[in-house]
């Protein structure tokens, strides 16, 4: 792993507000009143879809002045394809140009006018090749609403002419905005496809994805990959430092993240279709250097009676009944010698004995595979309120027999942290986990707090410490005398209650003094209580 180079301690430019634009916000709102009866899940494609037409015709628009203004000098053409194609620019053909559309937004042929300008981009550009939305003209969806939306999205400059990389931060962010807004308005639904920003930043600041192969076999709306190329940047590297490989089952939610990876300018490898991880594997060959996922958590219908046999199942067959396990040996067998893998699953996970679930968690721990064991709070999802756990996985826990100087020989140990205290309520039913971008210089965040506790750990840095209630370093021999159950809250006991500064001679002396006078007062009490009863008795 190489030395980190952080640039403004990973903060973004601009200091802890500067991800505050406010108009995302305004713009749901507008949009949002326009969405009539329209369901959530409905809404989400019409929505994003116009939101990524106006973003790539934008910064087409762009390139097309810069050259328009060179041509008398550099003998450019503005409408030579090839110009753009060079700089990785998506070619926006006459009619598919959003002017060209907002100029007919009102009309009654606007549905048609939409579908037609996708089926031209995608015709143009092999990389958007059945990734667009076309589905603009059904007789279900008001045209009258549709102009509306158009109206209001190109109302939005998604590209500044001068800094194309702010454009696609100012795009990037919007996209994001309106992403996690529909899962909250999808609820159970809208789960399946993102991944709240803070837990993915959770995830992503531990595994420190610097430069390798970078998988998720689940990837929702690719939130993963695009908080990794983040976190790069963040720390001085360049994109070319990541290869992107991902793979999504349910075919809207894989354009969704062939869209959202897209406007960002990552190039990844979803494979060329939708499809299921498990039972068509995509990138069969693939040694990942890192993984980060959020499989859905205890799916009982994955196939599993189709899987009995199968190359991926290292430590044990998983159940029927319940996907956890397969999902946690897919990320292990498509892990390299010496990737580690961070991955999401429901609390059950860490204790169930059901059909052979311990057994394969003692092969686990017998292989010396799981090397962190994170348990978070409630409440952090759209999809569900029950508490959730970080599994944190490495092929080979001696680091290389320590080719990295940084890094300890962990082998035979696992970290448990109890997280389940941190966070703070955003809304009624959703917690999020504050982050070192929201705090001052100095300050601990919640994620700061649990990443710097692993790396820490991973590091044998002389900083790290147990910590009663929060955190434990715990061999392998212990974790099998408990059955290899890896509950955390088991391993980590009681948080230090404070001693306060008062010598224990004295403390003790007053506390003794203050049980002989609740004693008096109870005794009190009892004659009390007995004096009353004397008197009903009488009275009977």
């Amino acid at each position: 792993m190489p030395v980190r180079k952080t640039k403004n301690n990973g903060k973004p430019e601009g200091g802890k507000n500067s991800t505050a634009l406010g108009f995302e916000a305004k713009l749901w709102a507008m949009a949002d009143k326009l969405r009539s009866n329209m369901d959530a899940a409905e809404y989400k494609h019409v929505v994003l879809g116009l939101i990524f037409l106006k973003f790539i015709s934008d910064k087409f628009n762009a390139k097309y002045e810069d050259l328009r203004a060179r041509q008398e000098t550099d003998f450019t053409d503005p409408e030579e394809r090839d110009e753009y194609l060079a700089e990785n620019v998506f070619w926006v053909p006459k009619g598919a140009r959003w002017p060209d559309i907002q100029d007919r937004a009102t009309t009654a042929e606007i549905g048609q006018i939409v579908d037609d300008a996708m089926r031209a981009i995608e015709a143009e550009n092999p990389g958007l090749e059945g990734v667009l939305p076309k589905n603009y003209a059904r007789a279900d969806l008001d045209k009258r609403l549709l102009g509306e939306v158009i109206n209001l999205v190109g109302k939005i400059e998604l590209v500044a002419k001068e800094e194309h990389h702010q454009g696609n931060d100012l795009l990037g962010r919007t996209y994001e905005y309106f992403i996690g807004q529909f899962a909250a308005a999808e609820g159970k639904k809208g789960g399946q496809f993102y991944t709240p920003a803070r837990v993915v930043e959770l995830l992503v600041r531990m595994i420190e994805p610097y430069k390798g192969r970078v998988y998720d076999p689940c990837c929702g709306s690719g939130g993963m990959f695009v908080q990794s190329e983040k976190f790069v940047e963040a720390h001085g590297g360049g994109r070319d430092d990541l290869s992107v490989y991902g793979q999504e089952s349910n075919p809207q939610t894989w354009r969704l993240a062939k869209m959202n990876l897209a406007i960002r300018g990552i190039t990844a490898n979803l494979g060329p279709r939708a499809a299921d991880s498990f039972h068509d594997d995509l990138h069969k060959d693939l040694k990942a250097d890192f993984i980060l996922a959020n499989p859905p958590f205890n799916i009982s219908d994955w196939g599993g009676e189709r899987r009995r046999s199968d190359v991926r199942w290292k430590f044990g067959v998983p159940p029927v009944s319940n996907a956890n396990f397969a999902w946690v040996q897919h990320m292990v067998h498509h892990l390299a010698p010496h990737g580690l893998a961070g991955l999401i699953l429901a609390n059950g996970s860490l204790s169930s004995n059901q059909a052979g679930e311990g057994e394969i968690r003692a092969e686990m721990i017998h292989h010396d595979i799981v090397d962190c064991i994170v348990s978070l709070p409630s409440q952090l999802f759209y999809t569900t309120q029950i508490p959730v756990c970080m599994w944190f996985l490495a092929r080979d826990k001696s680091n290389g027999l320590l080719r990295d100087k940084r890094l300890r020989d962990r082998r035979g140990e696992t970290l448990f942290i109890d997280a389940r205290s941190l966070g703070h309520m955003e809304t009624r039913t959703l917690r999020a986990l504050s982050s070192p971008n929201d705090v001052e210089e100095g300050e601990e965040s919640d994620i700061g707090k649990i990443v710097e506790a692993y790396h820490a750990w991973r590091e044998g840095r002389a900083d790290y410490s147990d910590v009663p209630g929060f955190c434990r370093s715990v061999k392998k021999e212990e974790i099998e005398s408990h059955g290899f159950v890896l509950t955390p809250g088991r391993y980590v006991g009681a948080a230090k209650i404070e001693e306060e500064g008062t010598p224990f001679e004295k403390r003790f002396a007053e506390l003794k003094a203050r049980l002989a006078e609740q004693q008096e007062t109870a005794s009190q009490l009892d004659a009390a209580l007995a004096r009353c009863l004397s008197a009903v008795m009488a009275n009977d």
